[in-house]
Formats: C-alpha cells, structure tokens, sequence
C-alpha cells in the first residue's frame, strides 16, 4: 500500500479536529486522579482501621480489574441505577478513578520521604493540621515524586483509546472510523501514531520544565 499525501491531509484535518477530546479527557481525568488519589492516599494514613482499610480495599480492587471494564460499569451500569453520565465525563471520570490508586501510592511514597525533623518542626511552631500540611509536608512531598507523575500523565494519552468503547470518538476512534470507510488504515493510523508521540513529548517537556522550575525556587528558598 502506497503512502497518499492528499488522503494523509484530508485524514490530518479530521484527526486534529477531535484532538481537543483526547487532550481534555486525559487532563479532567488527570485532575480527578490527582484529587482523589491524595484523598485515598490520607484515607490510608487514618488513624481509623474502617477508613483505612475501605481505602485499601478501593486500591486493590480497581488496580486488579480492568480500565475497560470499569467504564463499561460506569457507562453502561451505572445508569440503570440513576445515574447517566455523557461519554466524556464517564470516560474522563473512568480513567481518573483508575489511575488515582496509583497516584496515591506515589503521594505515600512521597509524604513518607519528608524528614521527620519537619513534621516536628511543624508541630513546634504550632500549625494548624492545614498549614502543616500545605505548607511544609504537601510541597516537599511532591517534588520528588513529580517526574512519576509526569509518567501517568503521559500513560493516561496512551488509554485514551478505551474511550471509544463507550462510544467517546477520540483520534484512534475516528481513524478507525476513517479506515472502515475507506477500507486505508495506513494513513490514519500512522498519523494517530505521530499525534500521540508529540502529545507524549510534550507533556514531558513540560514536567521537565515544572521540575526545573521547583529546583529553581527551592534553591531561592535555601
């Protein structure tokens, strides 16, 4: 099969037109799995065995079960119990709920990784629980664990193609769409490739620029 730059052009323009779908679901499910993996990543620290064990099982449970699956549970599942949600927020709600167990064992990681000299200090100086917590324990616990968050990030654009399986037309969505009619797969699925290899660059360049960024400051700081 011969490469064809006009039918590689027309293919480009629809891609890039959903493009927005990827990038959005990949940064809402981001957001969500930032948010809710700190708060299991709390729910295990609790003093609380009920807390913390529902919280470990939450853990295990979707980190043993499928991404796939537990989108066609919130999609297709949930709304015979009332609750309809559209693709994009199924999907984007999907992805952060799965990839927020992960985030909260890199959240542990990096809260366990602070000096016991600063909880001390904090404690000392007679915080509030807030302000220890996000003014001396939250920002010296992501640093360190920035880059593995970077990392999910850019896993997350690569699952975005489970997507389409509740209906979300994302770029590989709509290149398969492309080939079913026209029965050419090189070109769309090529260009998907690329999309992807720049979103994936990208996305390190800037975590590396973050990271930078934060030394900068923390140098200032010291």
């Amino acid at each position: 099969m011969i490469w064809k730059w006009d039918y590689a052009y027309e293919v480009l323009l629809q891609l890039l037109g959903v493009l927005h779908i990827t990038i959005s679901a990949t940064l809402v499910g981001f957001l969500v799995a930032m948010i809710w993996g700190l708060v299991i990543a709390f729910a295990r620290r609790s003093r609380i065995k009920l807390i913390s064990w529902a919280s470990l099982a939450f853990v295990e449970f979707v980190r043993t079960t499928p991404l796939l699956v537990q989108l066609f549970f919130i999609f297709y599942v949930l709304p015979r119990f009332g609750l309809t949600l559209s693709p994009f927020v199924a999907g984007a709600i999907g992805l952060g709920l799965h990839y927020s167990t992960y985030l909260s064992e890199v959240y542990r990681a990096g809260i366990n990784s602070v000096e016991k000299g600063q909880w001390e200090e904090a404690t000392a100086l007679n915080f509030s629980p807030w302000q220890k917590w996000t003014s001396v324990i939250l920002p010296q616990a992501i640093r360190p664990v920035l880059p593995v968050m970077g990392n999910y990030l850019i896993v997350m654009f690569k699952e975005t193609p489970l997507l389409s399986a509740i209906t979300l037309v994302e770029i590989v969505g709509l290149a398969q769409i492309i080939g079913s009619k026209t029965f050419r797969y090189l070109e769309p699925l090529t260009l998907v490739g690329i999309l992807f290899l720049i979103l994936s660059y990208i996305s390190s360049v800037l975590v590396q620029r973050l990271e930078r960024r934060l030394d900068v400051e923390n140098g200032r700081q010291g």
